[in-house]
């Protein structure tokens, strides 16, 4: 290596990560010979852009390995090997990615997730339903887990078995790759998730683990005794405290204590092993090939473990993924990360980055809405998006008002007491108030993994149970469901307004309740999440074409929003910024792209709320606004008034 130079400068790297390119390249090109000259010399210099970053992050990685350079050969073989079998529609959407880098910060984009098997039974019942996500404007899939994994207890299919098997009751990986081809042909991009911190008890790998195989057990974290694992858990925190105590499980088979975060049959990996990254790098670059657009990189916070940390967050899990991401810009560039980071507010940021996760999801605005939404005020809210919501160029959020996970009140504690709000009772109360213990409550929700003792929770349920629709409905009460109505519709447009993309959760857009019959079910009944996994009701699906329906209403609201979207240039590639309305009531936020700018105001509760003129004036607007969802005209030399849980978008020319 490099005499003289600091063995982490830039011009180290440089001049190191260049010396093994000329060392590699010849036998690369040597092996695929048989490409055409042009088609090799595009990816060559692909490889040349990028490569020095695979080699700095691999390098910090596992630079300390006797054989870093042979596992430095088999990842970028393993790169060139799956750019060659890569399909040539897929190659020439590469080229299209890599002239619109930042496509996904479009504004017409618009994302739906959903279970395959709840949503259309199966991947050919999800291929026969592209019509609805048309109609309303998807383009943008994400699929929950479909990947093999064990028959009961699977965490929802988050404990993977293979990466390149689908579960057989949804298809075949070949019934993937079509999907992916028809939706792309129709416009929509298919993310999956990528699970890559464990894998099921049940993977090729941990089955050679367990029968015995030496190599194959350093793929996972293992103990003889329990003298290591009692030191990690002094730092370390049981995420599943009641149903799975501490982060260890005793496999008798073998006499080792397996390193289990979640549940006791998924088996984390260990990423200081370098084989394993070489084995989840082609398990990825394979997803890759069969069309998949954006990778959901899951649970990336507990990639990495060191005795004495919490083992979340480490620096060392930023430099794996952005290993990945410099892979797949050489190999795969149309791909795109997405995070999954549910942690604190400060860390989830820490995560996007062009060259690390160009989108993440937005778990602390999702929670912060519902706040406003619990105390009527959007103090909270406002204060955290001034501070938290900007994100680096060329990224953006995943915008959600709900997922198939719980809500966790993600906010940070600094933010409530920078505005007089006691965090952990303030956590109490919202809790309370979702599931529907609080007297001024109109939700119904299910409190998931509480504490006996300190009665900390989270919240499961639908966004229309949540919203008050179900309470409602139970008490022939009109009036309620109308605010019910008002309240879903605000939420998704402030989603779908506010900047970065807007991701729909299945079932929302026809405003469909809990499901309490998971209880009856054994595999499901310990785990109150089910109660908004429940199975899309096709029949009541076909009220969004009757009149004045609850789904009619929900579904064409949310269309309305999404047409807005599309056809105002305001809500494109554009800074959000995030004004006081002089009404702590009312959120309050400017989009603005070349000479369109917008205002967007959003009133969070059941009464009438007034924006004065002067205050309207102060924040730059002229006499006259269009607004772009009632189609009506606002003056704004005069006090404004916003109905009940009115959402506002103000078409408006600045000074």
């Amino acid at each position: 290596m490099t005499a003289g130079l600091h063995p982490d400068s830039d011009e180290w790297y440089r001049i190191n990560a260049a010396s093994s390119l000329r060392r590699i390249l010849p036998k690369l090109k040597e092996k695929f010979c048989n490409v055409a000259a042009p088609e090799w010399e595009s990816f060559e210099e692909r490889l040349n852009r990028h490569f020095e970053r695979l080699f700095r992050n691999l390098y910090r990685l596992y630079g300390n390995k006797y054989d870093f350079f042979y596992h430095l050969d088999r990842v970028l073989s393993t790169a060139v090997e799956s750019w060659a079998a890569r399909p040539a529609h897929l190659k020439a959407l590469d080229a299209a990615h890599e002239t619109d880098r930042c496509w996904y910060q479009s504004h017409r984009i618009l994302g739906y997730t959903a279970y395959v098997d709840l949503f259309a039974g199966d991947l050919a019942g999800v291929r026969s339903h592209i019509p609805y996500f048309k109609e309303l404007g998807v383009t943008y899939l994400h699929l929950m887990p479909l990947f093999r994994s064990p028959s009961g207890d699977n965490d929802g299919g988050y404990a993977v078995s293979s990466y390149r098997e689908v579960e057989p009751k949804l298809g075949t990986i070949q019934d993937l790759a079509e999907l992916a081809t028809e939706l792309r042909n129709h416009g929509i991009s298919l993310c999956l998730d990528f699970v890559f911190n464990h894998t099921s008890d049940e993977h090729e790998c941990a089955k050679a683990a367990l029968a015995g195989s030496v190599e194959h057990q350093d793929y996972y974290r293992m103990f003889d005794d329990r003298k290591y694992p009692d030191q990690f858990e002094r730092t370390v925190r049981s995420v599943f405290p009641e149903e799975h105590p501490g982060c260890f499980t005793y496999r008798n088979r073998i006499r080792k204590w397996v390193w289990t975060t979640f549940n006791n049959y998924q088996w984390d990996l260990n990423y200081e092993n370098p084989a394993v990254f070489v084995r989840m790098a082609e398990e990825m670059l394979f997803l890759a090939d069969q069309g998949v657009d954006i990778l959901r990189l899951d649970a990336v916070a507990f990639l990495w473990k060191r005795l004495g940390t919490p083992c979340e967050n480490l620096p060392e899990v930023h430099d794996v993924i952005r290993a990945f991401n410099a892979l797949v810009s050489i190999s795969a560039p149309a791909l795109v990360f997405k995070s999954e980071a549910i942690v604190a507010p400060e860390e989830v940021a820490k995560y996007i980055a062009e060259e690390e996760c160009p989108l993440s999801y937005n778990p602390k605005m999702m929670a912060l809405m519902w706040e406003a939404l619990a105390t009527r005020s959007v103090r909270l809210l406002r204060h955290s998006l001034r501070k938290r919501f900007a994100t680096p160029m060329n990224t953006a959020w995943v915008n959600y008002v709900r997922c198939h996970d719980d809500i966790g009140w993600a906010f940070s504690d600094e933010d409530a007491h920078e505005v007089g709000i006691d965090p952990q009772g303030h956590r109490r109360f919202l809790n309370e108030f979702y599931a529907g213990d609080h007297p001024a409550s109109f939700a119904h929700g299910l409190a998931f993994q509480q504490h006996p003792v300190t009665g900390d929770a989270r919240v499961a349920g639908t966004t229309a149970s949540l919203c008050g629709l179900e309470q409602a409905l139970s008490k022939n009460d009109e009036a309620g469901v109308e605010l019910a109505i008002r309240r879903i519709l605000l939420l998704h447009g402030v989603m779908f307004t506010i900047g970065g993309i807007p991701l729909i959760y299945f079932g929302d857009e026809l405003a469909m309740l809990n499901d309490m019959s998971f209880l009856q079910d054994p595999l499901k009944s310990g785990d109150e999440r089910w109660v908004h996994r429940n199975r899309l009701d096709w029949s009541r699906a076909d009220n969004r074409f009757v009149k004045d329906t609850i789904e009619n209403r929900v579904f064409q609201g949310i269309i309305r929003l999404g047409q807005i979207r599309i056809n105002n240039f305001a809500f494109t590639r554009s800074e959000t910024e995030i004004v006081d309305a002089g009404n702590e009531h009312v959120l309050a936020y400017f989009r603005q792209h070349m000479e369109q700018s917008v205002l967007v105001l959003g009133n969070f509760t059941e009464s009438s709320q007034s924006i004065d003129a002067v205050r309207l004036r102060q924040l730059g607007l002229r006499r006259t606004m269009t607004g772009l969802v009632s189609g009506s005209v606002v003056i704004a030399s005069e006090s404004l008034t916003m109905e009940p849980y009115q959402l506002m978008i103000l078409l408006a020319a600045r000074n």
